[in-house]
C-alpha cells in the first residue's frame, strides 16, 4: 500500500499517521520528490483502514500495490535513485561508461587499460579478480592479489572500481572496493544478497541467464529490504534458443525495468553478445533505450587474453564507442512517469 500526501502537508500531523502505523507492526518508507511525498507501507497491510487514511487532511490518495517487490517498486520511490560510486552519480542523469578488462591479469595490464578507458571518458574501472568459469581448468582469476592490483589501478587513476564477490568467504578482501558485483550465477544466492543488504556499499545486480524482470526485481528486494537501498541493475542477456550469439540481450528490458522501479539500469553488452563486433551496435542500442550506464569489456591484447577475448573491444575501439555515444546521448529515450 502507499499512501501519496498532499503538498505542504503538517509535519506534526505526518509523525502522528507514522507513529499510528507502526503501533499496527507497518514499516514505513518515506520517499520525498521535488512535488509530492510518497508513504510506502510494508508488512501486513490487511490491518490498515485505507479509507480511513484517506479521509484524513493531509492524504491526497491511496493505492494498493499488487506487485511483491515493495522497496524497489517505483509506486513507492516516483523519483529516479542516484546511485554515489565513489564520487561517478549512477541515475537520473547522463549514462556513464565503465570499462576493463573481464580478467585481471598483470599490473601492467589493468593500470594501462585504466588510464586507456579513462582517456576515453569512462568513468568507473571494472575488472574480474575472481571468475565464475563454466570449466573448472579455465583461468579462474588472480583473486584477492587481483583486487590489490585493480586497488594500484584505482590509485592511479583515481577511477572507482567494480569487481564481483562470489562468495561471503570474499567479503574482507572488498573492503576498499567501490561497487560490488553480484554475478548473473549468483542473483539468487539470497545469503549472499542478505549480507550485502547490510552493508553500506552500492551493489551492482546482474540479471540471470533464465531470470524474469520481477525476478531480477526481488533479488534487488532481498538487498534493499536488509537496508540497503543502493542498488544498480544490470541487464547482460538472457540464454535462449538462438546459438549466433553468447547470449541474447533483451533491449526492451531497460524501459519495462525504468517503468517498474526507481533503481539504475546499466547494460553490458560484452557479456550480451560474446563477440566484440556487436558491442557497439548494442550498446548504442541500449543508450537510445534510455539506460543509465554501459559496461564494456576492454583489453590491450584481446587474442592474447586469458578470459573472454572474442568479446573484448581494444581500447581504440573502446574510444570509437564513446565518441559515438556522446553524440546520441543526448537524444535517448528518457522514462517520465
Amino acid at each position: 500500500m502507499i499512501v501519496i500526501l498532499k503538498e505542504n502537508h503538517d509535519t506534526e500531523q505526518l509523525e502522528n499517521l507514522k507513529n499510528w502505523l507502526k503501533s499496527l507492526s507497518i514499516d514505513v518508507h518515506v520517499s520525498t520528490g521535488r512535488h509530492q511525498t510518497v508513504l510506502g507501507l510494508i508488512g501486513d497491510t490487511t490491518v490498515v483502514d485505507a479509507d480511513l487514511i484517506r479521509a484524513l487532511g493531509i492524504v491526497e490518495d491511496v493505492k494498493l500495490v499488487q506487485e511483491p517487490y515493495k522497496k524497489a517498486n517505483r509506486k513507492f520511490h516516483p523519483a529516479d535513485s542516484v546511485i554515489d560510486v565513489g564520487g561517478v552519480k549512477v541515475g537520473g542523469g547522463r549514462a556513464v561508461m565503465i570499462a576493463g578488462p573481464c580478467s585481471i591479469e598483470s599490473e601492467e595490464q589493468v593500470c594501462g587499460i585504466a588510464e586507456s578507458v579513462k582517456k576515453s571518458g569512462a568513468a568507473i574501472l571494472r575488472g574480474g579478480a575472481f571468475k565464475p568459469r563454466t570449466s573448472p581448468y579455465a583461468f579462474q582469476g588472480l583473486r584477492g592479489h587481483g583486487i590489490e592490483l585493480l586497488l594500484e589501478a584505482k590509485r592511479l587513476t583515481g577511477l572507482p572500481i567494480v569487481t564481483e564477490i562470489m562468495d561471503l568467504s570474499q567479503l574482507d578482501l572488498f573492503d576498499n572496493v567501490d561497487l560490488l558485483q553480484v554475478g548473473a550465477r549468483n542473483m539468487q544466492n539470497f545469503e549472499l544478497l542478505k549480507e550485502l543488504g547490510r552493508l553500506k556499499k552500492p551493489i551492482l545486480l546482474k540479471r540471470g541467464l533464465s531470470s524474469t524482470l520481477q525476478e531480477l526485481l526481488m533479488s534487488a528486494e532481498y538487498i534493499m529490504a536488509s537496508g540497503n537501498e543502493q542498488v544498480i541493475l544490470c541487464e547482460r542477456g538472457i540464454r535462449t534458443f538462438e546459438t549466433a550469439t553468447r547470449n541474447t540481450l533483451d533491449i526492451s528490458a531497460v524501459p519495462l525495468l525504468k517503468e517498474l522501479s526507481h533503481l539504475p539500469v546499466i547494460v553490458d553488452p560484452s557479456h550480451a553478445t560474446g563477440l566484440s563486433k556487436l558491442v557497439k551496435p548494442m550498446a548504442v542500442a541500449a543508450i537510445a533505450a534510455g539506460v543509465d550506464g554501459i559496461m564494456v569489456e576492454v583489453h590491450n591484447d584481446p587474442p592474447h587474453a586469458l578470459c573472454d577475448g572474442v568479446q573484448s573491444l581494444t581500447p581504440e575501439a573502446f574510444d570509437s564507442l564513446a565518441r559515438e555515444i556522446e553524440a546520441i546521448e543526448p537524444f535517448a529515450f528518457k522514462y517520465t512517469k
